[in-house]
């Protein structure tokens, strides 16, 4: 946005400011806020505070500076109000679990590792973040943010201390911080329609599991190395070794197929082809088959086996079915894309493809946030600093999309354009 346009929606700004940020306690503090969101949505290629205040008519650098680095306001809040105003809004077909990744230089900017960088594609220094969005085809927005601390932190003393995080924070898993997240949410009243995420995540049974345990539905893509048995495979037992001898546990006699396998076996006729949305060349479609199945391993049958255990006192070996989703392109050879899903077993097809595509809404926010609105130009080095920012980027994209939903006022007519038009109708 050039400066007029920001000044265009200053009041709707300031009224925005005034209710998202009502839990910070300074007057001052609030003002700064809005401050520092007119300099995100500003024009121009960097949006650190040293650039931002330089093209603002009101900003300084050092107020900035010392409201996102040294403020102790409470971000949490102003997080949870922004979730209570944007998700009636959006109204999300789905949460969608995904990271985001920021190069960085030196070692000494929080939580900064060499780690795989999905930005570069490769191995670099850089941080990890890990997000849920509520998303549709229209619309979406981050919920949530959790800073990835890699295990080499944990026990840093000196960094920890000089970038200032708290002594409770330590290393988890990624997939752990997504249910941390989660968690947060479903305190404060708010649960998804279907969870949703890439390989990365889908592929770890934990968080299958997890899920399962949350009574949260979800569309996860998987690897094509996971196995699953057949829906119809049915574990059986050895006969009892004599009146007195232990009972034998039943189990599944064959190994496991990969889900690889499976849509492979299920040949392309079982294919069919399903339109999900429509792209900027036209409507996206591809062949897909969907299948039940029972997902198998190690990690899968722990919980189901301790769960029935606790329950009944034993376990009859069955394990749980759910939706394998495979994608089969026409030009391919073999299948592309696999998913399993916990929805229903009378789903529709057309469905579980819409919701196992709707990630790609997730990219459209990131190129917002990170190249729009300067998500990746936070130059300050701590913990509570990249809180502060990231709350404030997404209290940035939270306003301009309210904006891009509000109904559109009609165009006014002139009552000469008006006589005009009624002359040439009659």
């Amino acid at each position: 946005m050039d400066a007029l346009e920001v000044g265009r929606v200053r009041v709707k700004l300031g009224l925005f400011v005034a209710d998202v940020f009502a839990s910070v306690p300074r007057k001052d503090q609030r003002a700064k806020s809005d401050c520092y969101l007119r300099g995100l949505m500003l024009d121009g290629r960097r949006k650190s505070v040293q650039a931002m205040a330089a093209r603002l008519p009101d900003g300084n650098e050092q107020n900035l500076q010392q409201f996102v680095n040294q403020s102790t306001w409470d971000p949490v809040p102003v997080q949870r109000r922004i979730c209570e105003r944007m998700l009636p809004l959006i109204d999300p077909v789905a949460w969608v679990i995904d990271d985001v990744s920021v190069p960085k230089d030196g070692r000494m900017s929080v939580a900064v590792a060499p780690q795989y960088c999905g930005a570069l594609g490769k191995q670099a220094n850089c941080q990890v973040a890990v997000s849920i969005h509520a998303a549709t085809d229209t619309a979406s927005c981050p919920l949530q943010w959790r800073l990835f601390l890699p295990e080499e932190w944990a026990s840093d003393t000196a960094r920890r201390t000089t970038t200032r995080i708290p002594p409770g924070v330590t290393h988890r898993e990624k997939w752990r911080l997504a249910l941390d997240m989660l968690d947060t949410l479903a305190g404060w009243n708010m649960s998804p329609p279907v969870v949703v995420a890439d390989a990365a995540y889908g592929t770890n049974a934990h968080l299958r599991a997890a899920l399962a345990d949350r009574k949260l539905a979800y569309v996860l893509a998987i690897r094509a190395d996971v196995t699953a048995h057949p829906f119809d495979a049915e574990p059986s037992a050895p006969a009892r070794n004599g009146p007195t001898g232990c009972r034998p546990q039943p189990r599944y006699r064959h190994r496991a197929p990969s889900v690889a396998a499976l849509a492979t076996g299920l040949g392309q006729e079982a294919f069919t082809t399903v339109t999900w949305r429509n792209g900027s060349r036209g409507k996206l479609r591809s062949r897909f088959a969907a299948v039940r199945v029972r997902p198998a391993g190690k990690a899968v049958e722990r919980p189901v086996k301790a769960a029935a255990s606790a329950g009944q006192g034993w376990w009859d070996g069955v394990l749980p079915d759910c939706w394998l989703l495979a994608e089969w392109p026409e030009d391919a050879e073999t299948p592309t894309g696999y998913w399993l899903s916990s929805l229903p077993a009378d789903t529709p097809i057309a469905d579980l493809v819409h919701l196992a595509k709707i990630r790609w809404r997730i990219e459209h926010d990131y190129r917002e946030l990170k190249h729009g609105l300067g998500l990746d130009h936070f130059e300050g080095r701590s913990w509570p600093g990249w809180h502060h920012h990231v709350t404030l980027v997404t209290a940035a994209h939270a306003f301009l999309t309210e904006q891009r939903l509000a109904p559109k006022a009609p165009t006014p007519v002139s009552p000469s354009t008006k006589s005009s038009t009624l002359s040439r109708t009659s």
